[in-house]
C-alpha cells in the first residue's frame, strides 16, 4: 500500500468509486480508496438504481444527463458490463401541478437538448399495455430513462479508476484522520498510514463515523426503504422487449420491469428511522426485516395503475437502509473550516448521480472549482444550527414526501424555527409569515387585517401574491421596514485590515472613514463567487457585509488568504442586526428619531456613519437594496427589539409599516439589482454580469490570474431584462428561454411581479451574439412560451434619482 497519495477516498461505494475514477481521468493517478469491506457495501448494493435525466434544479439535470450517457462510454473503457437498460420512463401527471412540473422539465430538456417530451396516450399504451392511464392529465417520455445493475456500474468504475494507475484496497477500514501542521493528513489503518493533501469522505452509511474521526459533525441520519419484486408476470413472459419504467409520483411509488416481473418501490408516509446514533460497524449486506404493511397504501395505488401487480406474487423484498440530509440533497465540496477535507455524503438517486458528482467533485479537487455551480448541493448551506433535531424533523419530512413536489419559493415548517432573532415574537403578533435563511427565521411577508394568516404554495400566483405587492407599493410610495438581521456581517479591525481586504476582493477597498465600495470576490475559474458592501468604519476597522446563506461558503475564500499579524476578522452575523428604512419618506421616518444629519450633503449615496437612532446605537449606512432612497442601520442584537419598536412607531405617521424578503425580491429586481446564488455566480465572469466595471487591475487580490485569463474573452452570455407578458404566473429561475424561432438562447435567474412598475419582470442571460434589447423572445413559464422583450434599462428609476435624491 502507498505511504503518500494525492488524495484518498474513503468508501468502496458507487459515489467514492466514481470520485477515484474521475480523479484519475483528470490526470491524479496517484490516489487510493480505501473500503472497510467488499465494494458496494452499505447502501450501494441493494439499490433499485433506477436513471433519470430530469431534476427541477438545471444544474442538477445537467449533471444527471452526464452520467446517463456515461455508463455506456464506462463499459466500452473497461470491459466491465454496467447491466445498462434503457427502455425509457414514462413520467405520469395526474394532478394540473404534476403537469406544470413536467412541462416545466421538458423546456428545460429542450434548452439543453435532452430527450423529454410529451407523448399521447395511444403511444403511451403501446409502449406500456399494462399501466391504466385513466386520469392521467399528461404523459411525458423520457427514452433514455432505465435502470443500471449496481454492482456492474461500481466496478466498472472501480476498474475504470485501476486502469488509469489509482489503488483500492479492500478490507481496508479507516481507523484516524489526522491533519498534520501544514494541512495536510494522514489517514490511518491496520495495514499502514497514508499522508496526503487530501481527504475524501465518501463513505456513504458511515460518513458520520468518518467526519467524527476528523472532528465533523455531518447532518445526515439513515432510513429503512423498501422495494419489491413480483413473480413472473404472463405479459411480460411473453414480450420481446422490455417495458419502460413508470414515474406516477403523484401516487407516491415507482415501477419497472426486473427480470420478467416489476420492481415497485416506495416513499412510505410510516417511515422508519435506523441507526440514528451511529451506523454498526459490522453492519454491510445485511437487510432489515420485511414490512410491507408500511408501504400498503402507496401498493394499492400502483395495483390500480397496474392491475397486474395486485394478482402477481411476490418474489422477494428488499428493506435497506438509505442515509439522508436535511434536504435529500448532497452534502458535496470541501470543508469550508479545514484544508483538504472533501465531502460527497447523502446521496438518494446515487445511480442517476453518480457520474456527475464525481465529475464535479474531481473538477473541485484538482481545479480548484467545480464547472457547474453546485451551491445548492454545498455542503457550507449548513451549519453547526442544523443539528440532530433540525436533521431528524427534516429528514421525516424529506422522506414521507419524496414525490411532493418542491414548488418555487416553498417555504417547509419541518424542524423549525432553529434560530430567531429578539424581533421574533413581535413580528409573529404583526402576522409575519417566516421563511428559513441558514437557519435564521425571517419575515417573508406580512399578513394584515384580512389577509391569509399563512401561505400557499404553487406555480401559479398563490394567496401571497396581494399581500407582497401591498408592501412593495407601500415602500415605493412612502417607506418601509425591512429586517435584513439575516445578511452576513464581518468586522475586520487591525494595521492590515485594508491590506487583507485588498488581497481577498477585486475592488480597491475605500481610503476615507465613511466611505463603502462594492465589491466582486472573484472565483477559482474567474466568475463572480460572491458580492460584498466593504465601510471603512475607522482608520484600522471595516465592516464587510455579504450574503447571508452563504457565510460558511464565503469562509473557504476568506482563509485563502493569511490575515497579517495583528489583524482580526471576525463575523458578526450573530451579534449583529439590521433593518433597511426605505422609500422617499425614509428620511423623515428616520430624522424623527436621531439628531444626525442624514442630508444628501451630510451623507449622500455610499457613505456611512455611527449614530444614534431611538437611543440605539447603530451603524447606518446610505444604501438601499430596494434601489429607492434609504439607509441600513445596524446594531447589536440585543438592542434589535427596541430600534424596530421605534421604526414601526415613528413610521405610523408617514404611512409606513413592515415589509419582508418577498417585496424586496420584487423591489431590487425591478431596479435589475443581481443577488448572489441567483444572478451573480461562479459560471458566471464579471463581464457577463456586469461587474467588471468594479475590478481594480492595478492591484493584487484572489485568484486574481483566472480574472487575468479571461478578462479579454468576448461575454458568451450577458445578464439583462424581461418583461413578459403572463396573467397568473410568473418566472421564478430557471425557465429556460428561447428566440421567436424555437433556438435556446437563455434562462432566467430571477423573476418576480413588479407591482410599483405593473409588469412581471425576469433577470435572464442571454446570449450575447444572439440577442439585444427590443428583441422579443419566448420564455418558457410553466413550461409553455410565454412572449417577453429585452428590456435596454431597468423600469424603475433606470438612472438612480430615487437611490441618490434629496
Amino acid at each position: 500500500m502507498r505511504t503518500h497519495a494525492q488524495a484518498v477516498v474513503i468508501g468502496g461505494g458507487l459515489i467514492g468509486c466514481s470520485i477515484l475514477y474521475h480523479l484519475a481521468r483528470l490526470g491524479w493517478k496517484d490516489v487510493v480508496l480505501l473500503e472497510r469491506s467488499e465494494l458496494t457495501s452499505g447502501s450501494t448494493w441493494h439499490a433499485a438504481a433506477n436513471i433519470h435525466g430530469l431534476h427541477d434544479n438545471t444544474n442538477i439535470s445537467r449533471l444527471q444527463h452526464y452520467t446517463m450517457t456515461l455508463y455506456k462510454e464506462l463499459e466500452a473503457e473497461t470491459g466491465q458490463g454496467c447491466g445498462i437498460f434503457q427502455p425509457g420512463s414514462l413520467y405520469l401527471a395526474q394532478t394540473q401541478e404534476r403537469e406544470h412540473q413536467l412541462r416545466i422539465q421538458a423546456a428545460k430538456a429542450r434548452r439543453y437538448g435532452m430527450n423529454f417530451y410529451e407523448i399521447a396516450r395511444d403511444e403511451a399504451e403501446r409502449l406500456h399495455p399494462l399501466v391504466n392511464f385513466d386520469g392521467i392529465r399528461c404523459i411525458m417520455y423520457e427514452p433514455d430513462g432505465g435502470n443500471v445493475d449496481p454492482s456492474g456500474v461500481t466496478h466498472a468504475y472501480a476498474t475504470g479508476a485501476r486502469q488509469l494507475g489509482a489503488e483500492i484496497h479492500r478490507f481496508t477500514p479507516v481507523i484516524g484522520t489526522e491533519q498534520q501542521p501544514d494541512g495536510s493528513w494522514i489517514v490511518r489503518t491496520e495495514k499502514g498510514d497514508i499522508a496526503t493533501p487530501w481527504v475524501i469522505n465518501a463513505a456513504g452509511l458511515w460518513a458520520r463515523e468518518v467526519g467524527k474521526l476528523a472532528g465533523i459533525d455531518l447532518p445526515l441520519i439513515p432510513t429503512e426503504h423498501q422495494y419489491f419484486v413480483t413473480e413472473t408476470i404472463g405479459e411480460i413472459a411473453g414480450m420481446d422487449r422490455r417495458l419502460p419504467s413508470v414515474a406516477d409520483r403523484d401516487g407516491e411509488y415507482y415501477l419497472r420491469q426486473e427480470g420478467q416481473g416489476l420492481l415497485i418501490g416506495a416513499y412510505e408516509k410510516n417511515m422508519k428511522f435506523w441507526a440514528e446514533e451511529g451506523t454498526p460497524q459490522g453492519f454491510g449486506h445485511e437487510l432489515f426485516a420485511d414490512d410491507l404493511e408500511r408501504i400498503e397504501p402507496n401498493m394499492m395505488r400502483a395495483i390500480d395503475r397496474v392491475p397486474a401487480v395486485g394478482t402477481a406474487g411476490i418474489k422477494r423484498v428488499i428493506n435497506g437502509p438509505m442515509i439522508w440530509s436535511p434536504d435529500s440533497s448532497a452534502l458535496f465540496g470541501p470543508v469550508p473550516e479545514l484544508t483538504g477535507y472533501f465531502c460527497c455524503n447523502g446521496i438518494i438517486p446515487g445511480f442517476s448521480q453518480s457520474g456527475g458528482l464525481g465529475k464535479l467533485a474531481a473538477e473541485w479537487i484538482v481545479e480548484g472549482e467545480p464547472s457547474l455551480d453546485m451551491f445548492g448541493w454545498d455542503m457550507a448551506r449548513y451549519g453547526a444550527w442544523a443539528d440532530k433535531k433540525f436533521t431528524k424533523a427534516r429528514v421525516e419530512d424529506q422522506y414521507s414526501h419524496r414525490f411532493k413536489i418542491h414548488f418555487p419559493n416553498e417555504e417547509r415548517e419541518a424542524g423549525r424555527p432553529v434560530r430567531v432573532r429578539p424581533a421574533y415574537e413581535l413580528q409573529k403578533s404583526m402576522g409575519a409569515i417566516f421563511g428559513l435563511n441558514f437557519g435564521w427565521e425571517h419575515p417573508l411577508w406580512f399578513a394584515a387585517e384580512g389577509e391569509p394568516d399563512h401561505e400557499t404554495a404553487g406555480f401559479v400566483r398563490q394567496n401571497w401574491w396581494a399581500p407582497v405587492g401591498r408592501e412593495a407599493k407601500m415602500l415605493r410610495e412612502a417607506a418601509g421596514i425591512i429586517d435584513i438581521s439575516n445578511f452576513a456581517k464581518y468586522s475586520v479591525k487591525g494595521a492590515g485590515a485594508e491590506a487583507w481586504l485588498n488581497a481577498v476582493f477585486a475592488n480597491r477597498m475605500p481610503k476615507l472613514v465613511g466611505r463603502s465600495c462594492l465589491t466582486p470576490l472573484i472565483g477559482k475559474r474567474g466568475g463572480i463567487a460572491g458580492d460584498f458592501t466593504v465601510t471603512r468604519l475607522g482608520d484600522e476597522e471595516f465592516m464587510v457585509i455579504g450574503s447571508g446563506m452563504a457565510e460558511r461558503f464565503h469562509q473557504r475564500f476568506f482563509r485563502a488568504v493569511p490575515l497579517p499579524e495583528g489583524t482580526t476578522f471576525e463575523s458578526k452575523t450573530v451579534e449583529m442586526c439590521g433593518f433597511n428604512v426605505a422609500g422617499p419618506k425614509s428620511r423623515a421616518l428616520i430624522a424623527a428619531l436621531t439628531n444626525a444629519d442624514l442630508s444628501n450633503e451630510a451623507m449622500p449615496f455610499m457613505r456611512s456613519a455611527r449614530i444614534t437612532v431611538a437611543g440605539v446605537e447603530c451603524v447606518a449606512l446610505r444604501v438601499s437594496f430596494t434601489g429607492d432612497l434609504g439607509w441600513e442601520l445596524h446594531c447589536d442584537q440585543a438592542d434589535q427589539l427596541k430600534l424596530y419598536e421605534a421604526l414601526l412607531e415613528a413610521g405610523k405617521a408617514h404611512g409606513a409599516g413592515p415589509v419582508g424578503s418577498r417585496a424586496l425580491m420584487s423591489l431590487r429586481v425591478e431596479k435589475g439589482y443581481g443577488s448572489w446564488g441567483r444572478d451573480y455566480s461562479p459560471e458566471y465572469w464579471p463581464q457577463e454580469s456586469g461587474l467588471d466595471k468594479l475590478i481594480r487591475d492595478d492591484k493584487d487580490f484572489l485568484n486574481k490570474a483566472a480574472w487575468e485569463k479571461i478578462r479579454h474573452n468576448a461575454p458568451r452570455d450577458l445578464m439583462m431584462m424581461l418583461a413578459i407578458e403572463t396573467n397568473d404566473a410568473d418566472a421564478t429561475g430557471g425557465e429556460p428561454i428561447f428566440a421567436m424561432d424555437g433556438t435556446p438562447v437563455g434562462q432566467v435567474s430571477s423573476g418576480t411581479y413588479g407591482y410599483s412598475v405593473g409588469k412581471s419582470l425576469a433577470i435572464a442571460y442571454l446570449k450575447a451574439d444572439k440577442v439585444k434589447a427590443g428583441d422579443e423572445v419566448e420564455v418558457a413559464i410553466l413550461g409553455l412560451p410565454h412572449k417577453a422583450v429585452v428590456l435596454a434599462e431597468p423600469p424603475f428609476d433606470p438612472e438612480g434619482k430615487r437611490l441618490r435624491g434629496n
